[in-house]
């Protein structure tokens, strides 16, 4: 069951409230006028829909011909300030899915941190069209003992890895070789920061992320 909110431009946004086993969540609609494929993205454990790559995705995709959905779980509709375990984010994202999948296209699964975790544990299971990974934590900082390569590894999609250079959590360098594709951010940290003093500005850095999945999902269909 879900409920729309159509936005002060019914065109080009709306919300919609979906109920889950995990309880309610929401999905942020940012429509292609001829759309190909859904981009479903949600947030990390740490933050919202409003990060900056997913709002430039938002920004970008849709004159692609990509129909983005930044997905809100229900944790974060709740304001709870803490994460649950993984198999409660793994609930609720099984729970949604069937809204991403109403507009009867092609889903690409998609996340930023614990999100990418999520998208590539369940993209199989759910039918995903592939799988997008902005900022995989490979392993928590300090500790790449504990890797969660065998998640991103095990997505059995195509998936696209889009890592911060200098990202805590995982930098482009540790990541093993696999199956999907992966594009640096240079400089760019857990959230695509990038120093005042990098090479390249903060505009430069997000352009890096959309430039590479917006050719990314044109190579999808």
């Amino acid at each position: 069951m879900s409920n729309v909110t159509k936005g002060s431009d019914a065109t080009s946004e709306s919300v919609e409230t979906v109920e889950t086993e995990a309880g309610p969540a929401r999905i942020t609609w940012h429509p292609a006028r001829k759309a190909r494929l859904v981009l479903a993205v949600s947030h990390g454990a740490g933050g919202g829909i409003e990060a900056r790559d997913l709002k430039a995705l938002a920004a970008v995709l849709p004159t692609h011909g990509v129909t983005v959905a930044r997905v809100e779980q229900p944790w974060r509709v709740a304001g709870k300030k803490l994460a649950p375990a993984p198999r409660t984010l793994d609930l609720g994202w099984r729970g949604i899915w069937p809204a991403l999948a109403g507009p009867g296209l092609p889903v690409v699964s998609g996340g930023r941190s614990a999100g990418a975790r999520v998208a590539c544990r369940t993209a199989t299971e759910l039918g995903a069209r592939a799988v997008l990974a902005l900022g995989f934590p490979l392993h928590p900082p300090g500790k790449p003992e504990k890797s969660r390569a065998a998640e991103l590894l095990g997505s059995g999609v195509p998936t696209l890895v889009v890592q911060g250079g200098n990202d805590p959590f995982g930098r482009p360098g540790e990541f093993p070789e696999g199956p999907y594709e992966l594009v640096e951010v240079p400089y760019g940290d857990h959230g695509f920061a990038v120093p005042k003093r990098a090479e390249i500005t903060q505009e430069e850095a997000v352009a890096v992320i959309t430039d590479a999945v917006v050719e990314w999902t044109g190579s999808l269909g």
